[in-house]
């Protein structure tokens, strides 16, 4: 088991930047696939990016492929997704999850509280 805490969001302009962290801790970090999602009101949580437990293969959402990138650092416990060029509809509250590296299933089963990131017109 992992327990997941993000942080690093805020208030920021169009075409700013923002970089979230994802604090991991329970369990070595390395043993885990990473992914953020993020959900705005009214609206279903929605997948954003992704890697494997080595942070080597990584995929995306058209949305934001070329703005943002995910990585990890296992060493210090920590996943990372830094947002350039942010937009508007980039608005939401967004979460990191993570899953067993050794797992079959795609789906992720363990997931943080959240962090809201707002990006102003």
């Amino acid at each position: 088991q992992v327990q997941l805490v993000e942080s690093g969001g805020g208030l920021v302009q169009t075409g700013g930047s923002l970089r979230l962290s994802c604090a991991a801790s329970g369990r070595t970090f390395s043993a885990y696939d990473m992914g953020w999602f993020r959900q705005a009101p009214g609206k279903e949580r929605e997948f954003v990016c992704g890697c494997d437990w080595s942070g080597g293969n990584t995929y995306y959402a058209d949305s934001v492929k070329g703005r943002f990138t995910i990585s990890r650092d296992n060493a210090k416990n920590t996943g990372y997704l830094q947002m350039n060029g942010l937009k508007p509809e980039d608005t939401a509250v967004y979460y990191c999850a993570a899953r067993p590296a050794t797992w079959r299933s795609p789906n992720y089963n363990y997931w943080g509280q959240g962090t809201q990131v707002t990006v102003s017109s």
